[in-house]
């Protein structure tokens, strides 16, 4: 059974940095590719940042503005939001999201993990 399970989620302050991981069992991690997304209360989901399964590509959101950087360990079957800077709009549910490189109906989904930042 693949399971991907987010966490590092929490209440910081604006200014403050967050590091969310996203650990992924049952799968062959390295043929993933990894996008973290977030949904705001009453807004759409959208996508932060996206990495390649070698973490030799990453993109990310025009929102990002150089705060955010994601990466992953495929020994440990992790990928990696480091998030600075961090913004009260940046409050949000964040999701990992898993895609096969070679098959694009081959998704997965985390449950999320909380970030909400507030003075």
């Amino acid at each position: 059974q693949v399971q991907l399970v987010e966490s590092g989620g929490g209440l910081v302050q604006p200014g403050g940095s967050l590091r969310l991981s996203c650990a992924a069992s049952g799968l062959i991690f390295s043929n993933y590719v990894m996008t973290w997304f977030r949904q705001a209360p009453g807004k759409e989901r959208e996508l932060v940042a996206h990495i390649g399964t070698a973490a030799d590509a990453t993109s990310y959101a025009d929102f990002v503005s150089g705060r955010f950087t994601i990466s992953r360990d495929n020994a440990r079957n992790t990928v990696y939001l480091q998030m600075n800077s961090l913004k009260p709009e940046d409050t949000a549910l964040y999701y990992c999201n898993a895609v096969h490189l070679l098959n694009s109906r081959d998704v997965y989904w985390g449950q999320g993990t909380q970030v909400t930042v507030s003075s």
